[in-house]
């Protein structure tokens, strides 16, 4: 079966990722790319200059920030995907749950199935948010839903995952329909609109602040000064010695308790069936690997590292909605080459089409958060939100 082309904007998406992501990649490049990210520069200075301007007027009161009367935990980070928030979301989540609180988490749903802007603009009605999960269980599937949101409603039995553009609108919604007492705001480091009683912000150790850049120029989605409002930092994705980016981020936040932690494989389980693999399945093992995430290269390599021998990599744009043809065309492709199995992450599976028959396993790596330092800060910040009056 022919694989099934990939957009222009999808192709374009993923070279000026690389350039701007990878160390050296936007040198000895073409004038035509050189003049472009001329203008990328350009436009990232306009760019920091309005989220300057946009935080002052919150910080003023001009904008007006919404309190929601209970207990808002922003979990968001000062860069551009594949810091790993879902994971440390869903930590904070088990452990409220684990304390007795009713968690939500709001989300904005990102690429999800959503209404065209004209119908948005033109058409007065205000719809509920939607509920991917209440808590007791999951309504909405991931095209709907989104990514994310799904995959979280998925891993926690007991907890509310509310979606849409206005988290006022869903934080009060889950507080007088759904009955929460503690909202996990998703991504919510830049949304300003909704008061928030915790900041925590997360930093990627293998590459913390990019090329220093705002977008689209680099992956900056604020300021790097902007980490003082931070309560709680997680350096995630932690190994070895991470020392210089401990004090790069100690130039801009000096009170903010610091926890180190790593993204660790825990298990492999079928897309389709969710029959269960331990990691030691893959000792020696042949696999392909198809993608559509903002940082390919860790999951990849993290399969090498148990053990498996990675022959081909396909890789699409971070929340690629995959067309059945693309997924056939990979399984029919690892089938031909003799692998034991195509291996895709957590967060893919949710956008993968159900088959009836395959030609050969299909997996997903289910990675969870490892505290590796400041364990006792997490803890404490657990308390403070749950016993804060």
């Amino acid at each position: 079966m022919r694989k099934a082309k990939q957009n222009g904007i999808e192709r374009l998406e993923k070279y000026l990722t690389k350039v701007i992501l990878e160390k050296g990649a936007d040198e000895n490049q073409p004038f035509l790319m050189r003049v472009l990210l001329a203008v990328l520069k350009a436009l990232s200075l306009i760019f920091a200059l309005v989220v300057s301007i946009r935080y002052l007027l919150y910080k003023a009161g001009i904008l007006r920030r919404y309190p929601l009367g209970i207990q808002v935990i922003s979990i968001g980070n000062v860069t551009a995907g594949g810091t790993g928030k879902t994971p440390v979301t869903e930590l904070f989540a088990r452990a409220l749950a684990a304390k007795g609180r009713k968690v939500a988490i709001l989300s904005r749903g990102y690429r999800r199935k959503e209404a065209s802007w004209w119908q948005r603009v033109f058409t007065q009605v205000i719809d509920p948010p939607l509920v991917v999960s209440d808590g007791r269980r999951v309504r909405l599937d991931s095209a709907i839903g989104g990514d994310e949101p799904y995959m979280l409603a998925s891993n926690l039995p007991g907890v509310a995952v509310v979606v849409d553009r206005d988290r006022v609108k869903a934080g009060r919604y889950a507080i007088k329909r759904l009955g929460c007492d503690t909202i996990i705001l998703d991504d919510g480091f830049q949304y300003q609109r909704l008061k928030h009683s915790v900041e925590v912000v997360l930093v990627d150790s293998t590459n913390p602040f990019g090329n220093g850049n705002m977008l689209p120029r680099g992956i900056l989605r604020e300021p790097v000064r902007h980490l003082k409002r931070a309560d709680l930092i997680f350096l995630t994705k932690c190994r070895g010695d991470v020392s210089e980016t401990v004090a790069e981020i100690r130039k801009y936040n000096r009170k903010a308790e610091i926890v180190k932690c790593s993204h660790s494989p825990k298990v492999l389980k079928d897309v389709w069936s969710r029959e269960e693999f331990p990691l030691s399945w893959l000792e020696g093992r042949t696999v392909c690997t198809l993608s559509g995430i903002a940082s390919p290269k860790g999951f990849e390599n993290s399969l090498r590292h148990l053990g498996a021998k990675v022959v081909w990599c396909e890789r699409y744009a971070d929340h690629h909605r995959y067309d059945p043809s693309e997924i056939l065309y990979a399984l029919n492709r690892t089938a031909d080459m003799g692998s034991d199995a195509l291996v895709t992450t957590e967060k893919d599976a949710v956008r993968f089409p159900r088959f009836e028959t395959v030609p050969v396993k299909c997996l997903y790596l289910r990675i969870a958060i490892d505290i590796l330092d400041g364990a006792e800060s997490f803890k404490k910040m657990v308390d403070r939100i749950c016993y804060s009056k």
